[in-house]
């Protein structure tokens, strides 16, 4: 079974299903950096700050779509893309929102995220 996470921020919660698959170092170094807090930064259509963990890319991607949840290796940031915006530069996309993604829309900047094991 999936490991998963709830991401929380401002008044909802999503759950996103980690894709060990696809990223496992990843997916295990954001796993043991659990839970993590922090004041959101948005770029277009991105959520993202910046976290304690440092991994090498892992089949990097510049293409995400809106419910991916990626790892920035140059931030390095915790990422979620709720439209079509595109990353800077390549990203490991570790995890995937299951629903709700269209929330994180209301979000500013500033406003304070958590991210916690499901």
């Amino acid at each position: 079974m999936a490991r998963k996470i709830v991401i929380s921020c401002r008044d909802f919660e999503v759950e996103a299903e980690m894709l060990e698959r696809e990223c496992p170092k990843t997916c295990e170094a954001i796993w043991r950096a659990l839970p993590l807090e922090a004041e959101l930064e948005i770029w277009k259509e991105e959520v993202y700050f910046e976290i304690p963990v440092k991994v090498e890319p892992e089949d990097p991607t510049p293409n995400t779509k809106a419910g991916d949840v990626a790892y920035w290796p140059e931030g390095p940031g915790f990422c979620i893309f709720f439209g079509k915006s595109q990353p800077i530069s390549p990203v490991n996309t570790f995890a995937r929102i299951t629903g709700g993604t269209e929330k994180f829309r209301g979000v500013k900047t500033g406003d304070r995220i958590t991210v916690r094991r499901a």
